[in-house]
């Protein structure tokens, strides 16, 4: 796309980032705190991650959900967020290890460069940063939204580890993997957001539910990338969850729709019965032709409309409108 037609996405986050500036660099100066250790091999390999030019995305979340309602709670908002990224970097550190990924956020992954066994015994210290981090904020009911997620997250890796090479795998059951493994952590960062700044109850649902859909459209939009992104834009190789046999939206209703020859197509390729060096474009053409990334980002485009929906609770400002059209961003970075 012509960058005329992407400029108003970008600036989109740039607006959010610009009206979080100072509390993204407290954020910043509390992780590389925290995660330092007389230990060298953790610093360096966390940083190597975390400083490898992520949008932070979660912990905006955070500190866009406490701002939406003043001032109040900001010094546990930013111990917060700082948490929610360490979660995050966690598990992509594990995530990297599991499906063998060489490539991270546009390099090396540090498991490539460390080794499994450096980059899980990393994960896992970070893991452990975070609820130091969440027991600073004070608050017993907040500390239980961020264990529940997390919890959450390691039971939809252990769902998709079990699924894999599944070809028939069902779209509800993908669904519930995303859910897991990718919206909860965007639902619990935006309600300890709004939980920081005194919100409980309806308000606090209403943000997580925002989190929630806006996790979901994230996802689906990067499965269809998967298909027919930029390694540049995605952080990963194009075609790695076709490679690695992850039934993703895009396949599932491909399959669903595809004749008896594409279905069979779809059992070897998924099912573990062997990849030839043409099949990925092979998918990318049976894909196309059922319309399924096109339905995959219909279907993104809802889930961003219901996080935009969920967001009437809080009341008019700039940060509203920022995290609403960072709902447009998520799924336009598709185009």
């Amino acid at each position: 796309m012509a960058p005329a037609e992407t400029a108003p996405d970008v600036r989109a986050l740039d607006t959010l980032t610009g009206l979080l500036r100072e509390d993204l660099a407290a954020v910043d100066a509390i992780i590389h705190e925290r995660m330092g250790s007389s230990v060298g091999l953790i610093p360096n390999l966390a940083a190597y991650l975390i400083d490898a030019g992520g949008k932070r995305v979660r912990p905006m979340i955070t500190l866009a959900a406490a701002r939406l309602f003043g001032e109040s709670g900001m010094a546990a908002a930013r111990n917060l967020a700082a948490a929610v990224e360490f979660i995050h970097t966690a598990t992509l550190l594990h995530d990297d290890v599991v499906d063998e990924s060489a490539l991270r956020r546009g390099r090396t992954s540090a498991n490539f460069v460390w080794g499994n066994a450096a980059s899980v015994l990393v994960g896992d210290f970070l893991f452990a940063r975070s609820f130091n981090l969440m027991v600073d904020a004070g608050d017993l009911e907040i500390l239980g939204v961020l264990a529940q997620a997390s919890s959450i997250i390691a039971e939809g890796e252990v769902m998709q580890l079990a699924a894999m090479n599944d070809a028939d795998a069902p779209l509800d059951r993908y669904l519930a993997i995303i859910d897991a493994k990718t919206a909860a952590l965007f639902a619990a960062a935006a309600r300890v957001g709004a939980m920081a700044a005194g919100q409980r109850g309806d308000v606090a649902d209403r943000l997580a539910a925002y989190g929630r859909n806006l996790g979901l459209a994230f996802q689906l939009v990067d499965d269809a990338l998967d298909y027919g992104g930029r390694t540049a834009s995605l952080g990963k190789n194009v075609g790695d969850d076709f490679r690695e046999g992850k039934v993703t939206m895009p396949v599932a209703l491909a399959r669903e729709a595809g004749d008896a020859e594409e279905r069979a197509f779809w059992r070897r390729v998924m099912g573990g019965g062997g990849q030839t060096e043409s099949d990925f474009d092979r998918a990318v053409a049976i894909l196309r032709r059922r319309g399924a990334i096109d339905a995959t980002l219909e279907a993104a485009s809802g889930y961003a409309e219901a996080a935009k929906a969920a967001l009437a609770v809080a009341p008019p400002s700039a940060m509203r409108t920022a995290l609403e059209n960072l709902a447009d961003f998520v799924v336009r970075r598709a185009s």
